[in-house]
């Protein structure tokens, strides 16, 4: 993308596409002149505007061409005439810093976790580009008993912590499936899991590979529930008013990344099913973040995910192509995408019957697509200052796992120098600040040609045309972490990117943005005042929501 600013008036430099736009006090405006003559009159225009416009206010416009953006300005307080000119441009008032900074944080919260049990806090935002946003966010605390969880440091009680993010697709309605019911079906599975340990007087704990498989086991039940339990419940009631509801969730897809902290074992366990990802930062001894993936992103496009699918169906060559499962679908794990995992007869009933689609005509061995989430297990060590980023892929296609944590590493930084008193009643917050210079981020950078297997690049930068070097292109201005990754993932320092990102409304946004979902947990030692509150200088000023407790 290209944000390309005009020298002079809006109105001057859409002459030359064959629009003239200018206010007159309150009342819009709209001239008109060929291209052939735009270049004869441009200087004349020019003086002319400025005449015309002599003493009125003056605000941003962005004109939205194919593949490229345009700023400039426009004069008056009246609303423009049209809002697409005679070459089929979208031209838009951009939001003023102020407006773009309340449009991302509109959405935001921030949680201070008095549990004493190795989180201190969580931040969480939201940004959509699809309307309505297709992404979902969910976090859950559970108190367990000693009855069912064993503590082995005489705690009373120990936590099941849980966050999820949810990158939807082909609609809204499977992330929010996952929103309402997954950590639900994850907790009963891993509830039973422990209930039988305890019974075991060989075990006493669960092993790792029982708790892995409980999560999994979660996901995979709920995912059956949403595809194929829902297609004997139209059978059986016969109606297209119960099928519209009960097939919604099978029929769009959603990606799951759902984190699951366990405060006796300090053990945190990331399982993805999708492309979302978790981050781990850590801090090394010379006082930069390394950062770690706790994740992989399972796309056609990821070898190891190419290979499983060619594996189990040997002889279909098309059961990847360009990158796509079958050509079509991206993710290679997802939950809902009932396309890809119902059988042609069942296809075939429910789209004579009621409103299914037709299916790839490359459809043979169903499923394709699977909702077991691959789960890995990283010891947390609160003691050196560990966080974890997790987000949907509209945050990775647009910074790299380094900017990420590096970001919040700079975030913790300028927090913790804060100054004054206030900095000394962020206590937590002391613990993390680094010694790392703050003229660039404090981050370890990985070498030249060590990418992570299935961790893809940011393709926006690309896209973008992004050339400034990292120091250039960061700021910090946001109580909120999340909101801080957001506003420097759109633009940073580019106030003319951001505010233009965020002006772009739905379809036109998708080209060069997708649904953002962003949270940050911070762990370390907390008072134990068994309270979950919201941190108010870090939150949307209208939100009035409850702690997950």
């Amino acid at each position: 993308m290209q944000v390309r600013a005009f020298s002079s008036a809006l109105a001057v430099a859409a002459v030359a596409s064959g629009a003239y736009y200018a206010l007159s006090g309150t009342q819009p405006v709209a001239q008109f002149a060929s291209p052939a003559a735009a270049e004869q009159s441009r200087s004349a225009s020019s003086s002319s505007v400025a005449d015309a416009d002599a003493g009125e206010s003056t605000r941003r416009a962005l004109v939205v061409d194919q593949g490229s953006l345009y700023t400039g300005t426009v004069t008056g307080s009246g609303p423009l005439s049209k809002d697409t000119d005679d070459s089929g441009r979208k031209v838009l008032e951009m939001l003023t810093p102020e407006q773009a900074t309340a449009k991302l944080r509109k959405n935001e919260e921030s949680w201070s976790v008095g549990r004493g049990q190795g989180v201190v806090r969580y931040d969480v935002v939201q940004i959509p580009s699809n309307d309505p946003i297709e992404d979902d966010h969910a976090e859950k605390i559970i108190e367990v008993p000693q009855n069912l969880a064993a503590t082995d440091n005489g705690a009373s009680a120990s936590d099941w912590m849980f966050w999820g993010v949810f990158d939807g697709h082909s609609g809204w309605v499977t992330s929010a499936k996952l929103r309402q019911t997954l950590i639900s079906f994850v907790a009963r599975e891993l509830n039973s899991t422990y209930r039988s340990a305890l019974e075991d007087p060989s075990l006493h704990f669960p092993t790792p590979e029982s708790i892995d498989k409980a999560i999994k086991t979660g996901f995979v039940r709920l995912d059956h529930e949403i595809v194929h339990e829902s297609v004997q419940k139209v059978k059986k009631d016969q109606s297209k008013v119960a099928a519209a509801e009960l097939l919604a969730p099978a029929l769009s897809g959603s990606c799951a990344l759902l984190s699951f902290y366990d405060s006796r074992s300090k053990l945190l366990r990331v399982a993805c099913t999708g492309d979302s990802r978790a981050v781990l930062g850590r801090r090394g001894a010379n006082g930069k973040w390394t950062a770690t993936p706790l994740s992989e992103d399972q796309t056609g496009g990821t070898a190891s995910e190419e290979a499983r699918l060619r594996r189990e169906h040997p002889g279909e060559p098309n059961v990847v192509r360009n990158g796509r499962i079958l050509g079509g679908l991206e993710p290679s794990r997802a939950f809902g995408d009932a396309y890809y995992k119902w059988s042609q007869q069942t296809n075939q009933e429910l789209k004579k019957s009621y409103f299914a689609r037709t299916p790839s005509n490359h459809l043979k061995t169903p499923p394709y697509v699977t909702a077991e989430p691959i789960v890995t297990t990283t010891k947390v060590e609160p003691e050196r200052g560990d966080f974890v980023v997790m987000a949907t892929d509209g945050l990775w296609e647009m910074l790299t796992n380094e900017e990420v944590i590096g970001l919040v590493g700079q975030w913790l930084d300028t927090q913790a120098g804060a100054g004054g008193q206030k900095a000394q009643a962020q206590s937590w917050l002391q613990s993390w600040r680094s010694s790392a210079s703050g003229q660039t981020l404090p981050v370890e950078h990985k070498v030249a040609g060590t990418d992570g297997t299935g961790q893809r690049a940011p393709i926006r930068q690309e896209q973008w045309g992004t050339k400034t070097s990292l120091n250039e292109r960061f700021v910090v201005e946001d109580k909120n972490a999340a909101t801080h990754l957001v506003r420097n993932a759109l633009g940073g320092k580019d106030q003319d990117q951001l505010s233009a990102l965020l002006t772009l409304p739905s379809p036109f946004s998708r080209r060069y943005r997708d649904d953002l979902t962003v949270e940050v947990i911070f762990f370390g030692d907390s008072p134990a005042t068994g309270n979950v509150t919201l941190n108010r200088e870090a939150s949307a000023a209208a939100s009035e929501a409850k702690p997950k407790l």
